[in-house]
């Protein structure tokens, strides 16, 4: 018998979620960001096991979602994640902290879970 072959451990992503501007409308997502500049964009910030694009999909039919990127999500930008990716978990575990402190220090609206 063969042996098995171990499956790679580079395979959790971080990404990043554009959404939508009513998002602003969430008390809550306001007090998370005090120091939004105005006209930037809304942004969710995830790491996962899955393809972005998959993950993303469950989020929008309700699947272990995130309720801000369900109600507000609109695409995925990848633009803002893609050279990282994949990697181990830890790393993408530390990644989407450091991206999302480092969005929202440039002005960016952020929720992370």
């Amino acid at each position: 018998m063969a042996p098995k072959i171990r499956a790679s451990l580079h395979h959790h992503n971080t990404y990043v979620v554009l959404l939508s501007d009513e998002v602003w409308n969430s008390a809550r997502f306001r007090r998370a960001n005090p120091n939004y500049q105005l006209g930037k964009p809304f942004l969710y910030v995830g790491a996962t096991g899955l393809d972005p694009d998959v993950r993303f999909d469950k989020h929008k039919a309700g699947i272990q979602a995130n309720s801000y990127v369900r109600d507000y999500g609109l695409r995925l930008l990848p633009h803002l994640y893609a050279v990282y990716n994949p990697m181990p978990y830890e790393a993408a575990r530390e990644l989407e902290v450091e991206l999302g402190i480092s969005l929202r220090a440039q002005g960016f609206g952020v929720w992370q879970a």
